[in-house]
């Protein structure tokens, strides 16, 4: 493809530093932020998704953050759609795009030119298995998904991410056609982006986990509690309900549990999803890491990102 758009992809695992970097890079590189985090497009989810307010954002442009109600779905399909858009605006405008996120899903199809068919939906059929999700766990269902997709199956079994199985069964059930045969025929279309990727995360994982720690107890601090009650009180999608951060404190509200051992659990759930996260982009081969605890302050960890992405626009 002639003149392939020029972006950056920074990734890693939650708490990692991705926000504090990204507006730093962006800053440096006069861009934009598009973010990439399946949550944070929620409206009144901003705690629990460690949302980067307007100090935080740095007077850089973020998009793609806090525009959906959360009683609506959103999908990758609909990600992909937006971001291309905001892409095309960014890069028209002289900047340079920045797509800065921990849901991986997202990137991939982004930057692979993931193409989807036209939504096709089934409520009635998603209800069920969620349905069964609920009495029976998540074995069941990525049984059924290797019977009729054996390589999506694969490819789900490590993180075990139930929305994604529910997605990959009801994409089979409404064009009978998988998801995996879906991706191989829209990579036949070359990407019209050129990306420099980088990841951030640690050596050391137990500092990645005592970072976690450290953010839960914060967003404790700011009002967590308080959202968390108002969210859960409210209509939710499909998608919004899947957020880490509320339905492990409802024991609580509903007083079925003691505050501290939802609190464990939060951040043990937090935990493990950075571990699957990670477990994602350990696949991707062109992302150049960044290890946080192998610089002695901020400042080296940006100069080192600075030069990936100088070499990256340069020789990509």
């Amino acid at each position: 493809m002639n003149n392939p758009i020029r972006v950056v992809s920074l990734v890693g695992p939650t708490a990692s530093g991705k926000t504090k970097i990204s507006v730093a890079l962006a800053k440096h590189f006069d861009g934009e932020i598009i973010s990439a985090d399946s949550m944070q497009i929620y409206q009144g989810m901003t705690v629990a998704t460690a949302k980067p307010d307007k100090a935080e954002q740095g007077g850089i442009p973020h998009h793609l953050m806090d525009f959906l109600p959360p009683d609506k779905t959103y999908s990758v399909a609909m990600f992909v759609q937006d971001a291309k858009r905001c892409i095309e605006e960014i890069s028209g405008r002289g900047k340079l795009p920045f797509i800065v996120g921990g849901t991986g899903l997202y990137v991939d199809s982004l930057l692979n030119n993931i193409r989807f068919s036209d939504e096709v939906r089934d409520e009635d059929y998603s209800r069920r298995l969620r349905e069964q999700l609920q009495s029976e766990g998540v074995e069941p269902l990525l049984a059924l998904l290797c019977q009729v997709d054996p390589v999506s199956a694969q490819r789900l079994s490590a993180e075990k991410n139930p929305k994604r199985i529910i997605r990959a069964l009801e994409f089979y059930h409404t064009t009978g056609k998988t998801i995996t045969e879906q991706i191989e025929e829209s990579r036949s279309v070359p990407s019209p982006y050129q990306p420099v990727k980088l990841g951030i995360t640690f050596t050391d994982r137990e500092k990645l986990y005592e970072r976690i720690n450290r953010r839960v107890d914060l967003m404790l601090e700011q009002g967590l509690l308080e959202e968390a009650e108002k969210v859960i009180s409210s209509p939710l999608s499909y998608t919004s309900v899947m957020a880490i951060g509320y339905k492990e404190l409802a024991p609580y509200f509903r007083q079925e549990a003691p505050l501290e051992t939802c609190i464990e659990k939060l951040k043990r759930e937090t935990r493990r999803y950075a571990k699957r996260q990670l477990t994602w982009f350990r696949r991707d081969q062109e992302i150049n890491w960044l290890y946080a605890d192998q610089y002695d302050s901020f400042e080296e960890l940006y100069q080192a990102a600075v030069s990936i992405i100088d070499k990256g626009l340069v020789y990509g």
